[in-house]
């Protein structure tokens, strides 16, 4: 029997790479000791169903002022990959304490358009290289332009948000008609508002905007954040539950304001 003829056209490339964001919880480190981070983790997590099952976490280094000998990185992986959560990195911390994660394979990241973290000793700095003119500046936009560029849009959702469902107005304000039910998510780049219940789960502000808020009219969530910072229904303090309620950062805390 004659050999199957081979394809004649391109091959086709097995991979590419490509650079790409992500939005990524870190967790700082206040106490060192697996021991005693692990479990506390769990605890407040399991209160908030599935929200950080396989979640990917940076560790967060500049916080905890150990020797890098004192810090089990592989316990305090393991640990964490036993309750469903998956480091994949550390940010911050001195370079002793980077490279120690490093032997359990959780290397530095850096921010999105940041500066690079140093993990070796430095290079020798190149030779310098005379400065290019200074690019003539822009003229400044127009009192039109401006305005257009100021505004800030909003993504409208007008019915319930079920259960399993997760919306992401990004870079945008989420305004939702309707019940956010237990097990939805609602996530925005700025503000949410919330027309109805907020029963699941509502994360605004991205990572860094601390002056966003979360409003909802019947106010009773699974978890609220803002700017990263994390609230789940047994830390919402005193927060008027079943009532109409502003939540904002001041400093790192979270308020719960009544609404009028």
């Amino acid at each position: 029997m004659p050999a199957a003829p081979r394809p004649t056209g391109p091959r086709l490339e097995p991979f590419r790479l490509r650079g790409a964001n992500f939005n990524l919880l870190v967790l700082r480190l206040l106490d060192h000791r697996a021991e005693v981070v692990v479990p506390a983790i769990g605890d407040q997590f399991r209160r908030a169903p599935g929200f950080l099952r396989f979640a990917p976490v940076v560790i967060g280094l500049d916080d905890i002022s150990a020797r890098p000998e004192e810090v089990d990185f592989a316990a305090l992986a393991q640990g964490l990959r036993a309750i469903e959560i998956v480091p994949v990195g550390t940010t911050g911390g001195t370079p002793e304490m980077r490279n120690a994660a490093m032997g359990v394979g959780l290397p530095p990241l850096r921010m999105a358009g940041g500066k690079a973290t140093e993990i070796a000793a430095a290079e020798p700095a190149p030779e310098p290289v005379p400065a290019a003119a200074p690019p003539e500046p822009a003229p400044p936009p127009a009192p039109q332009q401006q305005q257009q560029a100021a505004a800030k849009p909003a993504m409208i959702v007008d019915q319930p948000v079920r259960a399993g469902t997760r919306i992401w107005a990004q870079g945008a304000d989420l305004i939702v008609v309707g019940t956010v039910n237990p097990g939805a998510e609602v996530i925005a780049d700025g503000n949410i508002h919330v027309y109805g219940r907020l029963l699941g789960r509502a994360i605004a502000g991205g990572q860094s905007a601390t002056e966003a808020r979360i409003f909802a009219t019947h106010f009773d969530p699974e978890l609220v954040s803002i700017a990263g910072y994390y609230a789940v229904r047994e830390g919402l303090g005193g927060a008027p539950i079943g009532k109409a309620v502003m939540a904002r950062l001041i400093g790192e805390q979270m308020r719960f304001d009544p609404l009028a």
